[in-house]
């Protein structure tokens, strides 16, 4: 089993969401993060200068079985991707063990 860690843009999540449903991930957790990036200039708008250093994202975290691990990060990085600084970052770790808490499944069948 792994855990696809996934920081994408707020505005790319439902295409993200979407992807990974596509491809039958159907559970996963999500958050509201704030990050600091590689960026250092700010943006001006409309003759305002606004602050990039604090970036405002959101955080996926996908466990699955190993069979699943490529088409999960095809999906994020394909429905994630603008081609511009900021689109995100994708970790990959070893989860050891897993249990569904209601029937206490667990390997495997405690992620399906």
């Amino acid at each position: 089993m792994k855990k696809v860690e996934a920081i994408i843009r707020k505005s790319k999540f439902d295409d993200v969401k979407k992807a990974l449903h596509q491809i039958e991930v159907n559970f996963f957790s999500y958050w509201d993060v704030t990050g600091v990036g590689n960026e250092k200039q700010g943006h001006v708008y409309r003759g305002i200068s606004y602050s990039t250093t604090d970036i405002q994202r959101r955080y996926l975290e996908i466990v699955i079985s190993d069979e699943f691990l490529e088409r999960t990060i095809n999906a994020v990085l394909e429905a994630a991707y603008t081609g511009n600084v900021g689109d995100g970052k994708i970790f990959v770790s070893d989860v050891l063990q897993a249990y569904r808490i209601r029937t206490k499944e667990n390997g495997q069948a405690g992620i399906n």
